[in-house]
Formats: C-alpha cells, structure tokens, sequence
C-alpha cells in the first residue's frame, strides 16, 4: 500500500531557533492578554489529597476491625498469634487489591487528578504490596492452622481446600495473580509484545474476584460487624462498578455516539504513520489537546485488542488525528488502514494537557514520536509570542518539520532542534550539549527554566532522564508533566 507523503509546500520564512540561539531568542512580551488558566489543577490537587487519606484511612479502618476482634491478644500464644497475623495481612491485601482495581478502573477524577504514568507508578507499587501480603497471608494462615508443624502444612491445606468454602476458589485466584505479577517483572515484559502482556494483565481482574467467595465465606472480619460487611461490600461494590462503568459500558456508549471511522492513512518518515479520524458532533467529545485514546480498529486481526495512540492534531468538530511508530503489532497495522475502517475507542485518557498549566511560560519537550501530543498542545494551548519553547530530541528525521515551522510563525512557538545520536549512554540532549554539563546546558539555553511548566514525552528512559535534568535545574517537581511510552 503506497502512503501518500507531506507535501513539500512552500512555507513563509519562521524562526525555528538553534541552541544556540535560544538565548539570546526575543523575550516574551512586557504585556500580555490575561491567560485563563484552568482551575481544574487545583481540583487535582484536593483530588490527590482526598485520595491519599482515604487509602489510609480504610487501612486503618480494617486494622481497627482486627484489634478489635481479639486481633492483638490472639498474639500472645503461637498458634493463635499465626492465625491473627495470617488474618490482618490478608484484609490488608484484599483492600490493597480493590484499590488496585480502581486505580486502574479509568475512574475519571483519578485520571484528572494523577495521569496515566503516575497512576501506572502507584499500581506497581501497591499491586507489589498487596501480592507480598496476600502470599504472607497464606503462608501465616497454613502455619496456624497447621499448629506450626511443617509436617502438618499438606494435610492443613487439603483440608482448607476440601472444607472451607471459596478456598479453591482463591487458590485460583492467587495463581492469575503470581502470573499477572510474574509477567509484570521488567526482564519478562521485555520477552513479551505490549498486546501479549496487556492480555495477561486482564486476568489480574479473574484473580481479585475469585477471593470474593472465600471472604464473604469464611472471612471473620468480613461478616463481624454491620459496619465491617456495609464497608467491604461497598469497596467490593465500587471496584465492579467503576470497571464496568469507565471500561465497558462508557466505551461502548461513545464508540456508537461518536461513530469514529478511517478518513486517510498518511506517512510522515519511513517509519511513522499519521491516521486521520472522522465522526459525528466530534465538538461534543471532551476531548483536549496532549491526550490520548485507545483505539480499537474494525478490520484485519487484532482488533479485539485496544492499544493507545495520542492525537497530533488539537482536537476539533470535523477531525482527530493521530500518530505513531512502527513498534509493536497495533502500530504496525496502522499503515495498511483502510479509509472508511470504523474504529471502537476509550476515553480520552491522559494529564498531558491544560488543566496541568499553572503556569504563563512553557517548555513542551519530546524525544521521537513523543513529540506527537506536544505537536497538538503547540497548537492548542493559549500563549503569546514568546512565551512557548519546544525541544525536539531526534536521531535522524524530525516529525511535523512544516507544521510546527507554521506554528513558529503565526503563533510565536520557538521550537529547537536537538538532532543526532547519543553521545554517551546517558546523554538526553544529544551532541548539542556536547562538552558541557547538561544541566548546565539547559540553564544556558534558557535562563527562565525555573518559572516554566514543562510537558514530556518520550521513551520512559529518556523522559526518567529529562526529569531528572530538570530538577538539578531548578524546576519544581510539581510543574513537570510527563507521559511516556514504557509499559
């Protein structure tokens, strides 16, 4: 199938600034129209905070439940004492998990609220937690119950098997677990493609319900007090409902609504693809310039699978557009699209947009088809001339040359070159910065780092770098935004 290219248009003279320029670039403007800022990052912020204090606060809550329940004076013999603590790591698991699943759940306010990256952050964290304590849990548990004879330990768990109801039920459970952990670990998810793992991971989802059994069944702490079972059905209750709610029937609702199809296929490099998007009352999406959706297209093999493409373009009432590399199965397919392909979707997903701005001045920098969601915040976010720079980081070919040389022009973007390979394995700027320190580099280029919001993508690597760059250079950790494409 041959893609049709850019055309090579003729473009009026735009300042598309070296590094070494960028210096000594025109200050923005003394006075500027007043920007809106969102007030949604401080909506963010309370979001964050209330989030926080409930995850330890309902920890709190079941150790409460658990003390009072004799939890600490069963510590006193051996027995017992397994028992006890075989009991409170496992209701710390079983909240650890049902937060797993909303973190993960597409729930809005928290999508708002922390991004897709930090959220996937969190869930290793807490998902590591809670799988550490749900294998304590069952350890402690046998041994109690086996008096603490490990001659015992066989005979112990074919009796909880064969006489305590949901327990095979979570042994079950436990073995989706060890597989969704297991495959979780870096040096695994390097053997395996992104659809492979991703279709793994789902059974996470299988293991966290089939404990449901053996806690409404056998769970002492469960059914103890009306508070304790109104509390553990309500957690059990929002988990299923937010997955079936943000992740299956809202989809669905605006896939239908919406009605998403291929208008063109169009190359940008020898290994990039742009994908044009048409549909109905596109205005109506609420859609925002940096995010990203999760496209499953109509047509060919693997289209059960969803993968998540950002859109290139600012979002409008006629077109979406978005752009990807060749790196695994999804992206690859992208270039043998068909116009008229429809196309089911999620979202949008992703903090990688306005309501992160705190503030005036900006920095949007992107390391190879990173740069696809800084190209439509370019276009979409308010600036004066002046006040934006975008950093492009390259090896070979940069994407979106003329557009963002028109956006240059009429909008006032500086946008700097940073071409070549890496000249040291942990170099991030490349051999601009050649002979300096770069963080030194940075602070030369722009004196005024400090008082920027920065948006990033790219790599996991090179953005984890960028990042560290920037806090040497005096950045506040809390005005850096960035989206990355690690998995």
């Amino acid at each position: 199938m041959n893609l049709p290219t850019r055309s090579k248009r003729h473009v009026p003279h735009v300042e598309v600034v070296s590094v070494t320029a960028l210096a000594t670039a025109p200050p923005a403007a003394s006075w500027a129209p007043p920007l809106q800022l969102d007030k949604d990052a401080a909506v963010d912020r309370t979001v964050r905070l209330v989030t926080g204090l409930t995850l330890w606060l309902g920890l709190l809550l079941v150790t409460y439940w658990w003390v009072a329940n004799g939890g600490v004076a069963d510590l006193a013999h051996w027995e017992s004492g397994l028992t006890s603590l075989g009991r409170i790591t496992g209701l710390w698991s079983a909240d650890l998990l049902l937060v797993q699943v909303l973190l993960m759940s597409r729930l809005p306010p928290l999508e708002h609220a922390f991004g897709r990256d930090r959220l996937a952050r969190i869930h290793r964290v807490v998902g590591l937690l809670s799988f550490t304590l749900l294998i304590t849990h069952i350890v402690l548990i046998t041994a109690g119950y086996a008096s603490g004879q490990w001659s015992a330990v066989l005979s112990t768990i074919w009796d909880l098997i064969t006489n305590y109801g949901g327990i095979l039920l979570a042994f079950g459970g436990t073995a989706c677990l060890i597989m969704v952990v297991i495959t979780s670990i870096k040096a695994a998810r390097r053997r395996l493609r992104y659809e492979s793992w991703h279709l793994l991971h789902l059974y996470g989802y299988l293991g966290v319900g089939l404990a449901l059994p053996h806690q409404l069944w056998t769970g002492q702490e469960f059914l103890q007090s009306l508070a304790a079972t109104v509390y553990w059905w309500t957690l059990w209750a929002a988990a299923a409902g937010t997955v079936v709610l943000w992740r299956v029937w809202l989809p669905l609702w605006r896939s239908a609504r919406y009605r998403l199809r291929v208008a063109g296929v169009v190359r940008e490099s020898s290994d990039v693809v742009s994908v044009y998007l048409t549909g109905h009352r596109l205005d109506r999406l609420p859609l925002r310039a940096g995010q990203f959706i999760n496209i499953r297209f109509l047509s060919r093999p693997g289209w059960t699978r969803a993968n998540p493409f950002s859109l290139s373009i600012a979002p409008n009432s006629r077109t979406l557009r978005i752009t990807a590399k060749a790196l695994g199965d999804g992206s690859t397919r992208l270039a043998y699209l068909r116009p008229g392909t429809w196309a089911l979707f999620e979202g949008p997903y992703g903090r990688l947009s306005s309501r992160a701005r705190t503030q005036r001045k900006l920095l949007l920098a992107g390391a190879g088809v990173g740069i696809t969601p800084l190209r439509a915040l370019a276009e979409g976010l308010d600036y004066a001339p002046g006040e934006a720079i975008m950093l492009q980081r390259y090896t070979a070919e940069p994407l979106f040359k003329g557009e963002l040389e028109t956006l240059a022009a009429h909008r006032g973007l500086h946008v700097v070159d940073l071409p070549g390979p890496r000249h040291t394995s942990t170099s991030v700027l490349g051999p601009a910065a050649r002979g300096m320190s770069e963080v030194i580099a940075l602070q030369r280029w722009m004196p005024d780092i400090a008082e920027r919001e920065v948006l990033l993508c790219g790599s996991s690597t090179w953005t984890d770098g960028m990042e560290r760059l920037l806090l040497a250079a005096g950045v506040p950790n809390d005005r850096i935004h960035t989206e990355s494409f690690g998995w």
